[in-house]
Order: C-alpha cells, then structure tokens, then sequence
C-alpha cells in the first residue's frame, strides 16, 4: 500500500495532466451539437465536386427557412378579420330610445300627436343603421382592401361580409343627418338628431383575439415540405453548379442524412468518434509542449491556463452557434494567441489556435470557409502583435486583423455568389464588433496574471521601472551595481532585437540579475569607490563564497519582493555553472602542495535554459569584463568577447537554451559594436 502511495506522490505531475486531459476532452465533447454530419461540402454557387448523387432513400424536399418566414407574413397580411356581433346593443338602443322620447313628451317638449310619428321614425332608423352592422372604430392599419370579406360571429353563427357594408361611425353619424333633415320641424329635427346621436352604439366589434388564433392555426399548418425525392433520383452531377431547386434538394437530404444518422443506435458511435477527434487534438497540444516547451509541460499551471483558454473559445464559440449561427464571428477567436503569445511564445500561441479552429471547423456552418479565415486571422496575429505594452501597437494590430477578416469573407462571398449584390454586409458589422472585443485581451491578461501568477509585457514594463522599490534600494546601496545592469540591459535588449527574443523581458531580467549585491555591495570592485578592496583580508574560498552567494540572496530577495519567476530564472542563470577562477587562482597559488576542489568556486547554476538568458549570460560577462582592459581599442575588445564568449560555450553554458551558433555569433556582433561605441576615443582637444 505504501509503494502505491508512494507511486501516486512521484507521479502526480503526470496523474494530474491526464486529469486534466480527459476532462476537458469529455466538457468539450459535451459541448458538440448533438447531431450527425453530412459527408458532402457544398455551398451555394460552388461546383459539385463529387461523383454523380443519387437519392439514397426517399425524402421530402424541405422548404427553406426563407420561404417559411415569407408564407407565414403572406398567411398574416392575407387572413381574414373576425370581428363579435353583441346582439344585446340594438335591444338597449331601443329601450333607451323609447324611454328618453317618453321624456322628452313627459316634458312636453313634444306633444303626444308627434309621439308615434317620432317613435316610427327612429325605430325605423335604429333598424336600418343594426342591420347593416354598426363597427366600432378600427385603427386603419388592421384592413388594406375595404372590398375584402370579412367574418361576424353571432352567437355560434358565422356570416361573411363586405368590409365595406359595415356603417363606420362617421357613416352612421351621416345617415343619422341625412334621415333627420327630412323633419320639418326644427325643434324636432334638433331634439331627434341629438337624441339618436347620444344613443346609438356600435354592435359590431372586432375580435382580435379570435382573429389571432385562426391564424395560429393556419400557420401551424403550413407544409414545411415542397414535394419529394424517390429513392435512386438523381440529384446533381459531378461537375453541376449547386444553386435553386439542386441547393434545397440537397439542404433537404442533409437534414434527413443527419437525422437518421443520429439515432439512439448510433448515439455511443457518433460521442465516440467526437471522444477520438478532440482527444487526438489535446493530445497534440501536450505533446507540443513535451517536445518543444518542456519547461511549460513540466509546470501543471501554466498546462491548466493553456487547456482552459482552448475550452472557454470552444465554450463561447458553441454557445453563440446554439443561440444564432449568424452571429458566428461576432466570437473573437484572436483572443487565444494574443493571450498565449504575451504569456509563453508566438509558436505555441498559433499552434493552440490551429488546434482549436479545427475542433470548431467541425461544428460550424460552412468549415472550410471558417477554418480558412481564422487561420489567416491567427497568422495576422502573430505577425502583428507585439509589444503590448505600446497601446498604439495593439490598435494597429486589431485593424489589420479586422481587416483581413473582411477580406477574405469579401473574397468567398464573390467566389460562391458571383457578384456582389449578394453579400451579407451584416457580417461586416460582425467583424468590426468583433475587432471591438479583442481589445477584452489586454483585460483578460491582466486577470490572468492575478489568477495564474504569470507575466506579460504590460507586467515586463512597470518592473523595468527604475523607480520602483527594489531597483531604487539597489541605485542607492550599489550604485556601481545598478549602472552595470542598466548597461546589461542596454546590451541584452539590443542582443535580442537582433535574434527575435523577447527584448522586454530579457531587459527586465538584466535590470534584476544582479539585486543580491545590496547586501554586500562593497565585495564588487563596482562599488569601491574608495580603492578599498575587502577581498584583499579574506581567503579566496570565502571571498568566493561571498561573490557566489550574491546569486542565492538575489533569489531570495526577489521572492520577498514577489516578482514573477521568470525574473528570478535571469537571477538563478546569469553565472549559470561558472567558475569564479581569479580566487580560484588566488587559492592554488596560497596552497601549491594541496589539492584544491574547484566546485568550491563555482557557482550552483543552473544553466541558461532560454533565449534570453542565455544572452543576459553574454551581456554581463562582456560588459563587466570589458571594465579591466586599460586601454580600449576596437581589437581589444573584439578578442576579449570572443574569449568570453567561446569559453562559455566551451562549458556548455548554453547546452539547454535552445540558442544556434549562427544566433551567438550575431549576439557576440552586437555587444562589440555596443562596446565600441561607449569605449571609442574622443577628440583631444588643445589646451
């Protein structure tokens, strides 16, 4: 039981990343749309580039989503209006008539011989405006034609009329005019024509609700279907335009294909075959990093920030598919690169793109378009973007990444539509929405240092700061010291513009390599200013001591002041294994007969394992070494870094820094030229 344990405590690194392996490869199998896929890609306008299709099995041919939304607006405009006939309106108009004209003759207003006359005449009326139908007024929006047939329920009756039979308001208000203009008597006239003014109501209302649920009904009728394909029919020869009725058949056999593809039958099959897809994709990514980024694969953290960057594109990309395939490149896929190339290197930063561009290819609409245009878009971003901290850089870079993406859809929507009257302009808007949001990245990174303690260049500039506490103590305590490093990074940063490597952060590193020297400044000849060498009272061995030491305390020093740990592997590997050989020197000539052991004088290491350290080794060397040589000429500096330099390699300094010969030779160019110019002779000028 213990060795299992033990087993487990060795190999946790390992146990962890298949861990972390296997549930991501299940979150982004989950995420995949559950349903088949076709075998055939095919676009509008394209050429078929397959052999002759034939119907495999009978199937309808599905109308198109166009075609559904234009057949229901038509069932809309087009359905009939329902309007409720009360048949309760004309009795009370009746009674109500009856009884105010009672009053008016109560009043003697009227006299009784007028009473039937006037009651004659109004019920007369009454009926006449009630039987052709009295409409309440209607907004003018809700009938286009006043020709067309319209439905009055009547309890559970239904009789059809024409629109324009039914008496408007303003109709009945003029046919209430015209029948009271033929009283002669003016009292009469005034008092009829204010009373059936007062009383008649509308009986005609209409029903809005009903009218809705007819056309409910009729649209949940429609056939989504527009006839159909017999098993073994041609579909479309090899060589054919797809496009018209070939383009819906071929939509239609899709849908079906896909439907009875993903059956419970075949439902373990299909989540296998998506199981080995993105397993073999993952699977890539860390055998990347095994391969060519060792130190990253070996740090469980930054496997973890890698893997959980690929799943959150993945996760935002599907979700924005589920809710509308429209929006597909509102997504800012750039966002991966940007972010792996400002933490790790711009190789990785593409390689993670590619990967998880061709997981989405998988179950996007139109994938080769897809795949095509944001792989171009990473190639754009890798290219362009650099030196976040520069806020100019990063908005050039978005432009031309925006850019290219509306050049390459304006490209394939000419190829597949010929012209271009038929290019969706909305995806324009897409695209710059989405340049919009890759400017989240500079957010993110900043998130991302917090939460996963990594560094980027935005991080690299506010260290390099000289300002900033530490760098201002070592100003103070070790003014010699703090010159020589900003020569070192002078160098350093110049070195690795001319190789590729990342100037910032090789900057930074040189600023700090040397931090360990607060604590005995006075042991470096940089910080005798007095001409007192306290080397000269101590035995080489603990003066070696000593010198070496400035290494261990700097690390020290540095994690008291939290900065990142790519700073401090600048402080561990700047004397990577290195010998300090003039005490080492000092202590055979004082002990000739005995047996001196030199790893008493060497320095722990370990040894550049990067770029950039390994040209911070070469700028320190150099720059401090070209501070002995009496008189400077450009010869003499050219050898002594050449010696330097060859020795080091000589070592194998610079076995595991990943640096080529042709790099070192370009390195060694430049700290000469550096040199000679902070060394050449000025003019003498006479007295």
């Amino acid at each position: 039981m213990n060795n299992f344990v033990n087993k487990l405590y060795q190999n946790n690194a390992i146990i962890y990343k298949v861990i972390l392996f296997l549930i991501t490869t299940i979150a982004i199998v989950y995420l995949f749309p559950k349903g088949g896929q076709f075998k055939y890609e095919y676009g509008n306008g394209q050429l078929w580039k397959y052999d002759n299709l034939y119907a495999p099995f009978d199937f309808a041919i599905q109308k198109t989503e166009a075609e559904i939304v234009k057949e229901k607006k038509e069932i809309t405009a087009n359905a009939r209006l329902y309007f409720s006939q009360n048949l309760d309106v004309e009795l009370a108009v009746k009674n109500n008539y009856k009884t105010k004209l009672a009053q008016l003759i109560d009043a003697d207003t009227l006299n009784v011989n007028k009473r039937e006359n006037l009651k004659e005449f109004g019920e007369n009326l009454i009926n006449k405006i009630y039987n052709s139908g009295f409409l309440q007024a209607i907004s003018e929006d809700k009938i286009t034609n006043t020709n067309d047939l319209v439905s009055i329920r009547k309890g559970n009756e239904v009789k059809d009329v024409i629109f324009k039979n039914l008496l408007t308001p303003y109709q009945v208000l003029e046919m209430i005019k015209d029948n009271v203009d033929k009283i002669n008597n003016v009292l009469e006239r005034r008092l009829m024509l204010n009373l059936l003014s007062e009383i008649i109501k509308p009986n005609i209302f209409y029903d809005e609700d009903f009218t809705n649920r007819m056309i409910e009904n009729e649209i949940k009728n429609i056939s989504y279907t527009k006839g159909k394909v017999e098993v073994g029919k041609l579909i479309i020869l090899k060589g054919d335009i797809v496009e018209g009725k070939k383009l819906a058949i071929l939509n239609s056999l899709k849908s079906e294909s896909e439907s009875q593809v993903w059956t419970n039958s075949n439902y373990n099959w299909i989540i296998l075959g998506y199981t080995i897809l993105v397993a073999l994709a993952l699977l890539s990514l860390l055998l990347f990093l095994k391969k060519y980024r060792l130190e990253i694969f070996e740090n469980n953290n930054k496997v973890t920030f890698i893997f959980f960057n690929v799943f959150s594109m993945i996760f935002i990309q599907t979700l924005v598919i589920k809710y509308n395939s429209e929006y597909l490149y509102i997504v800012p896929l750039t966002i991966l690169p940007i972010v792996l190339k400002a933490f790790f290197d711009a190789r990785l930063g593409f390689f993670a793109h590619v990967l998880t561009v061709l997981l989405l290819g998988y179950i996007v609409p139109d994938s080769f378009e897809f795949i095509y245009l944001q792989i171009i878009a990473g190639i754009v971003t890798i290219l362009t973007v650099t030196e976040l901290y520069k806020r100019a850089n990063l908005f050039i870079s978005v432009a031309q990444i925006t850019l290219i993406y509306m050049l390459t859809y304006f490209a394939f929507s000419i190829i597949k539509e010929g012209n271009v009257s038929q290019i969706n302009w909305t995806y324009f808007m897409l695209f710059a929405a989405n340049g919009l949001l890759s400017f989240l990245s500079i957010i993110i990174i900043y998130i991302y240092e917090k939460v996963f303690g990594l560094v980027s260049d935005v991080t690299l500039l506010e260290l390099s700061n000289t300002n900033t506490k530490l760098l201002r103590e070592l100003n103070e305590k070790a003014p010699g010291t703090f010159q020589h490093s900003m020569q070192v990074a002078n160098l350093a940063e110049a070195a690795a513009n001319e190789i590729g490597a990342n100037s910032m952060l090789v900057r930074t590193g040189a600023l700090y390599h040397d931090i360990g020297k607060i604590l005995n400044p006075m042991y470096f000849t940089e910080n005798q200013s007095t001409g007192v060498n306290p080397h000269n009272d101590l035995p080489p061995r603990d003066s070696s001591k000593i010198i070496t030491d400035h290494v261990i305390k700097g690390v020290e020093l540095a994690k008291k002041y939290n900065l990142p740990d790519r700073i401090i592997d600048f402080i561990r590997t700047h004397h990577g294994t290195s010998i300090t050989y003039y005490f080492y020197i000092r202590e055979k000539e004082q002990n000739p007969d005995a047996e001196v052991d030199i790893t008493k004088f060497q320095y722990q290491g370990p040894i550049p394992f990067s770029k950039e350290t390994a040209i911070l080794m070469m700028c320190d060397s150099a720059e401090a070494a070209s501070k002995s040589l009496q008189k400077p000429t450009a010869q003499s500096i050219s050898d002594l870094i050449d010696k330097i330099i060859d020795k080091q390699m000589a070592d194998n300094q610079f076995l595991n820094s990943d640096i080529t010969f042709r790099e070192i030779e370009i390195i060694k160019k430049v700290i000469k030229k550096k040199l000679m110019n902070i060394y050449h002779l000025r003019i003498e000028y006479p007295e």
